[in-house]
């Protein structure tokens, strides 16, 4: 009833015009991803860190292709091994007028790995850095313990912030907006968690002036919604487009659809945290297990191999989607030719069950969310009915974003389904940040929910991390890869096309690292 009736909507909108925007100067994006806070270095997720970029920059900036270039840093370069200095851009000024120096950039390099209660932080960008030396008010030094090529790319994911304004603030006073004060090319107006942000644009920018005097950034979980408000002329750039209504915008003449090969994998982290007692996982009959299942690599084979990729990709995704076998697309840093997605083989993932301990299967919860990646529940839905074929029994309990994150984070989940973007275009973002072992001090995993842990591939990506030849780290880097798939850390489903819908007298950069941007639209000619 609820599918007919929004079909339903959908074509009735169709036959309207697109209502012009408020204003010319006016611009409202309609997001399918949940932004949890203000606060820049609080959460690692695409929808948080699409609305920081609006008013925080960066010292190196990525462009829509993932190559990065002159932010707030006009050049670097690693005077010594283990010394990187940064010049940074004169003249540019806080949204408060007050200037921006080296020191708001040690201020922010001591705060990224200490924000509490973040769910999964920034500190693995910075986590090379030993100490910083501030040479001139435009002039800083980053001394690392051994030689770290990764720095400049790393650090295009710390939004940069200011001492005098962020000294001592907590994320909530960036969610009341006190703390909420950059250098970007929009300043804030409103937060309403949940809802919407209000922009203004930033006359004093130091960068090139932006087109739209106002933003309006809003939450539309609802795909049906989404599409529905792009039609109506409600919202003028919609993310996340819904694959089934993928046909109907595309043959719509006032609607365009821009596209490209993401760097987003949607995958599967099963729980490594405990060695009995798995929640959500019992016997076929009711009762907890006394080993947890997941710690056996023939049971993650298992799983990988009854699941139907191609299937996916096809028939949930709606061609939106390529079957994969690791975490990056072809053509990007450390991208493994060898590592193909795993064979479909249901009867070989019972032999493995059984020979793992369990002939009969088990039982457990798939947990999802909801609203956060295109089809995310449905695709758990497919998952669960694949592994309930092998005999481990299967329900799915899909959570909007917010809730989910958050239990994520505390290792209340036996399986759950994430995605992770490599914005860097290189393997070793998800080999520190996802697949390293949880680490406060050494600063890795702040992002492997599951807790997976090996100690091997921890020093493999260490050692890629501090080859400074980019052939000899591309090499380390594939057998990371190779040696994280062959123990089944995660299980890879397959890799996201980024496609936005937006009005035809609007152009639109779309991007490989999926943030949705003001700065990426423009009026068209």
């Amino acid at each position: 009833m609820r599918t007919t009736t929004r079909r339903a909507l959908v074509t009735a909108l169709a036959l309207l015009p697109l209502a012009a925007p408020a204003g010319a100067q006016n611009l409202t994006i309609g997001i399918g991803g949940s932004v949890t806070s203000l606060d820049p270095h609080f959460y690692n997720a695409s929808p948080n860190n699409s609305l920081s970029m609006h008013l925080f920059d960066r010292l190196v900036e990525r462009d829509a292709r993932a190559q990065p270039y002159p932010g707030l840093a006009t050049e670097w370069r690693a005077i010594e091994p283990t010394v990187w200095e940064f010049k940074l851009r004169p003249g540019v000024k806080w949204h408060d007028g007050r200037d921006f120096t080296a020191d708001d950039v040690a201020f922010t390099i001591e705060r990224t790995p200490n924000v509490p209660n973040s769910p999964g932080g920034f500190g693995g960008f910075v986590r090379a850095i030993r100490r910083v030396e501030i040479v001139d008010p435009l002039t800083i030094r980053f001394h690392t313990a051994a030689p770290h090529p990764l720095l400049p790319t790393e650090l295009a994911s710390v939004a940069i912030i200011s001492r005098h304004a962020a000294g001592n603030a907590t994320t909530e006073d960036y969610n009341a907006g006190r703390a909420a004060v950059g250098t970007g090319p929009y300043r804030l107006v409103s937060y309403a968690n949940g809802d919407r942000t209000e922009l203004a644009r930033n006359d004093a920018y130091w960068g090139q002036r932006q087109p739209w005097a106002r933003v309006s950034y809003r939450i539309m979980a609802n795909d049906g919604a989404r599409s529905a408000a792009l039609l109506a002329g409600d919202v003028d750039v919609i993310d996340q487009v819904p694959s089934t209504d993928l046909e109907r915008l595309g043959r719509d003449q006032r609607v365009v659809l821009s596209r490209i090969q993401g760097l987003r994998v949607i995958y599967l982290q099963a729980d490594f945290s405990r060695s009995a007692n798995v929640p959500f996982v019992t016997d076929n009959a009711g009762q907890p297990l006394a080993r947890n299942p997941f710690q056996d690599v023939r049971v993650r084979r298992a799983l990988s191999t009854a699941i139907n990729r191609q299937a996916l990709a096809e028939r949930v995704m709606e061609g939106t989607a390529a079957p994969t076998g690791q975490w990056l697309p072809e053509g990007t840093f450390g991208y493994n030719p060898e590592v193909a997605p795993p064979r479909f083989d249901p009867e070989g993932a019972r032999r493995l069950l059984a020979e793992a301990g369990f002939p009969q299967g088990f039982r457990m919860t798939l947990h999802s969310p909801n609203d956060r990646y295109p089809n995310d529940a449905k695709t758990a839905q497919a998952v669960a009915q694949m592994w309930t074929r092998i005999g481990v029994q299967t329900q799915v309990d899909a959570l909007p974003w917010a809730s989910f994150a958050q239990r994520s984070s505390r290792q209340e989940f036996a399986m759950r389904l994430l995605g992770w973007g490599s914005v860097t275009g290189e393997a070793s973002y998800m080999l520190v940040n996802v697949l390293g072992t949880f680490d406060r001090e050494a600063r890795t995993g702040a992002s492997n929910m599951g807790r997976y842990s090996n100690p091997q591939l921890d020093a493999l990506t260490a050692r890629a991390a501090s080859t400074l030849d980019d052939g000899q780290r591309a090499a380390l880097l594939r057998e990371g890869v190779q040696m994280a798939m062959d123990d089944v850390g995660l299980i890879p489903l397959f890799q996201l096309v980024n496609i936005w819908a937006h009005r035809r007298t609007i152009a639109f950069d779309s991007r490989m690292d999926e943030r949705t941007l003001a700065m990426s639209a423009r009026p068209a000619n």
